[in-house]
């Protein structure tokens, strides 16, 4: 049960974009059109658990060597392995979505939320098992928000009623605050 309540608290009560404000780079650059946004979330996901996997026992070895202090470094250096290999992957066998998603792939190597979420783990004190769900979680999460931001933002950039100061970036900008407002009614959810 505690599975559970920690993905779906990293679904919609710990959402790394709309409620920790983590990896708005890819959020606002990818979400233009909702191909591109699943293909991002999906990828997304798949580094931060990949990552988690690599990440926790690898802190468990800076702990026992007490270089713990190495931690970030050690962890970037993880994650941008993980992406290169993501991107030769990606390139070879879905042509397509990497050439769609475009710089915004290797950018995940610097995505905050990717790092925020191995080092949570740490912080979180959780185990190998909880840190994957919780890796797979905040995924989920940043693949829920990517998905919902495209769609409403397809519609808004069509709209013929939004006067010219708020279209291009300030109704991004906008919209992206009105979907977070709207996940924190989830707030309390999960204890």
């Amino acid at each position: 049960m505690l599975i559970v309540t920690i993905i779906m608290s990293m679904i919609l009560v710990d959402n790394y974009v709309l409620s920790q404000f983590l990896g708005i780079c890819p959020f606002l650059g990818v979400s233009k059109k909702l191909d591109s946004a699943i293909g991002m979330g999906v990828a997304v996901v798949f580094v931060m658990v990949l990552a988690t996997i690599a990440t926790w026992p690898i802190m468990q070895v800076l702990n026992h060597f007490e270089i713990s202090y190495l931690q970030t470094v050690v962890f970037i250096l993880v994650i941008a392995a993980l992406v290169q290999l993501i991107e030769m992957m990606m390139k070879k066998y879905i042509p397509s979505l990497h050439k769609a998603l475009g710089i915004y792939l290797p950018l995940i190597t610097t995505n905050c939320a990717v790092l925020g979420v191995c080092i949570s783990n740490i912080d979180a004190g959780y185990n190998y098992i909880e840190s994957i769900c919780n890796a797979f979680g905040a995924g989920v999460g940043f693949l829920l928000a990517m998905v919902l931001f495209a769609g409403v933002r397809s519609k808004m950039e069509n709209e013929e009623g939004v006067p010219m100061p708020f279209r291009g970036v300030p109704l991004t900008l906008i919209t992206a605050a009105m979907l977070s407002l709207g996940f924190m009614g989830f707030s309390g959810l999960f204890q």
